[in-house]
């Protein structure tokens, strides 16, 4: 049996609080897209953008985010 080619798909999953208290689970961003200076700094425009993109989706639109953080064991 061949052996899978490994990838570099790995993410950092976060925990999203919106200011209405709603919470939103391990939510995905490329750890690529981490990589720099600015730490997890650009998770939230990244985080808001998949919410404009599931928005326009659902028609419904997410409220303003509160807070982002890792989730534990990340």
């Amino acid at each position: 049996m061949a052996r899978k080619k490994p990838t570099d798909n790995t993410y950092v999953l976060f925990n999203v609080v919106y200011e209405d208290g709603s919470l939103s689970s391990n939510r995905k961003i490329a750890s690529a897209e981490l990589l720099g200076p600015e730490g997890d700094a650009p998770a939230k425009w990244l985080i808001e953008a998949q919410d404009r993109k599931i928005a326009e989706m659902s028609g419904n639109p997410r409220g303003p985010i509160k807070t982002i953080c890792r989730t534990p064991g990340q």
